[in-house]
Formats: structure tokens, C-alpha cells, sequence
């Protein structure tokens, strides 16, 4: 059964406290607050309404985490000392395990979409479930005489003239 559909006005929304690591606050007294507004049915995937106030801090990214700022700005320096300003209505990604010095100079409000990403062996299993599953439902389409698919076991013609080998570096 599918799930519902979630609508929600992220600037509306009530927020509960969220505090971060102390240790990660590098300047003023920053105060987080944030509210789970959906979640995916295999729990990889989460949209979270998150805010906070004046400060400056270091933030470790454990997921993938995509951002849409929605109220307010903030300034963020990457690992590599690259600054850039986000505000109402910048996207940012962030990718797992980075980590950037937020400072926010007004109080702001983000949508983000975090990501966790499967363990390798379950997500190995399922591109090999899904490759086995196309290769069975096209031998299954070429003997019920659906010649609307390609078959994926054809030779592949070769060309008159191969192309040139590739130097080597």
C-alpha cells in the first residue's frame, strides 16, 4: 500500500529543539530546531524542516543531505576554505562526509532532504536482483513472440573499421 502524500508549509511548521554538539560551536550560541516531515518506506530518505539562530559552527555531514533555504541566510565555508552565501530560495548538496563552518548571519530556515545511503553488500544484491530480473523478463518476452524489445543477448554488430587503439598513459 502506498504511502500518503505529505504536503507541509516548511514556514508554518512548528519546530522542536534540536540541539547540535557544542563542541561544534565556534562562535555565539546557535540554537537548532527541526521537525521530520516525511521519511521513505525503506528508510533511506528523509525531509527535514530544520532552523536556527545567530552563530557560528562546524556541521559533519553523515548522510547526503540536499537544501533548500526557505527564510533567511547563512554564509558556509567547505573544507576547502570555499565560502559561499545561500538564501531564500538556494539549493545547496552536501555529500557524506564532508563537513562545512556554517555562519549564520540571520536566522534561518532550510528543507533538507538527507539520504543514507544502503550498506554496499545489500545495494550489491540489489542491482544483481534487478540485472537478473530484466535478463529473465526478456528471455520470457522473446519465447511469448514480443518482438517489441530488444534482445539483450544479440551480438552486437561490429564495425567495418575498428577504431584506433587508445595510448596508453
Amino acid at each position: 500500500m502506498p504511502q500518503e502524500i505529505v504536503v507541509a508549509n516548511p514556514l508554518e511548521l512548528r519546530l522542536d529543539t534540536a540541539p547540535f554538539p557544542e563542541e561544534w560551536v565556534l562562535e555565539g550560541t546557535p540554537r537548532a530546531c527541526a521537525k521530520e516531515i516525511a521519511r521513505s518506506d525503506d528508510r533511506t530518505m528523509r525531509v527535514i524542516v530544520w532552523s536556527c539562530t545567530r552563530g557560528r559552527f562546524r556541521w559533519q555531514y553523515d548522510v547526503d543531505e540536499t537544501v533548500q533555504i526557505v527564510s533567511g541566510a547563512v554564509s558556509v565555508t567547505d573544507h576547502n576554505g570555499h565560502e559561499q552565501r545561500l538564501g531564500v530560495g538556494d539549493t545547496a548538496f552536501f555529500p557524506k562526509g564532508s563537513w562545512s563552518v556554517w555562519e549564520v548571519r540571520e536566522d534561518v530556515r532550510k528543507v533538507a532532504v538527507c539520504r543514507d545511503g544502503m550498506p554496499k553488500m545489500i545495494e550489491f544484491g540489489m542491482r544483481a536482483w534487478h540485472w537478473s530480473a530484466r535478463r529473465a523478463n526478456a528471455l520470457l518476452s522473446r519465447g511469448n513472440g514480443n518482438s517489441g524489445r530488444a534482445d539483450p543477448f544479440a551480438a552486437v554488430p561490429q564495425p567495418e573499421h575498428p577504431a584506433p587503439e587508445m595510448p596508453r598513459l
